[in-house]
């Protein structure tokens, strides 16, 4: 008798967006059966945006796959450790952060365009110059999305891309990846590196750094890929 429960699948925005960003492929997860629930983080500190995750993850009812996009990807990383509801990690174009790794240690060795385009308010928040927000961030999304994207972006302070933490999910959590090949925010190389140092199930496409909205049945076709194998394991225990 298969008693097979499909896991609930929690989205964690990167800086400059917030959770409304996923709505491209918010719907593709909901037609397919799916409890889907996108975090609001802060982006005033790495700490507290993973207390923010780890608080919305441990109020799903059971298995969860966790998903992070850009510096999600450093959020879920610190958020799914020692909880053993998180049965997969699913990482788009993500930072998938050692322990005790910074965000700014790793792209301080593999630049990119993105940095350049970075520049602080007079509280220490990062902005991206929206002149140059769709060049180096969204270039493959239409001009007019690009345009309210950058209206709209959610400032980070500066001091997340320079907090670490003591412990990686995936170390023990099986881990996908999509690897976006023409990111001009983090580096393909940089990408397949931690990719490969995680051991992550890698699916590489011809997209910028947000491929979930300029490619959201893909990064759609990845997560419940990721969600899929929960289920069959599930069925199997039962």
């Amino acid at each position: 008798m298969s008693n097979e429960i499909k896991p609930s699948i929690v989205l964690v925005h990167g800086s400059w967006a917030d959770g409304t960003s996923w709505q491209h492929v918010i719907p593709l997860l909901l037609q397919d059966g799916y409890t889907v629930t996108a975090v609001q983080n802060p982006l005033i500190s790495l700490p507290d945006d993973i207390a923010t995750t780890k608080r919305v993850i441990e109020s799903q009812p059971g298995p969860v796959v966790a998903v992070g996009h850009s510096y999600g990807g450093a959020v879920i990383t610190g958020a799914a450790v020692g909880n053993p509801q998180v049965k997969a990690l699913v990482y788009i174009a993500g930072w998938a952060l050692g322990p005790n790794e910074s965000i700014s240690q790793l792209i301080g060795n593999a630049p990119s365009p993105l940095v350049k385009a970075i520049a602080p308010d007079a509280a220490g928040f990062l902005y991206i110059d929206r002149e140059k927000f769709h060049e180096v961030f969204a270039h493959d999304v239409s001009p007019v999305e690009a345009q309210v994207m950058a209206v709209t972006q959610k400032p980070a302070a500066s001091i997340t891309f320079e907090q670490s933490m003591e412990s990686a999910a995936w170390q023990t959590i099986p881990s996908w990846y999509l690897l976006a090949q023409d990111d001009r925010a983090i580096p393909p190389e940089l990408q397949r590196f931690m990719a490969n140092r995680m051991g992550a199930k890698t699916t590489e496409i011809r997209a910028s750094h947000v491929p979930y909205i300029s490619q959201p049945r893909e990064v759609a076709n990845l997560i419940i890929e990721a969600a899929s194998s929960v289920v069959t394991v599930s069925s199997a225990v039962k």
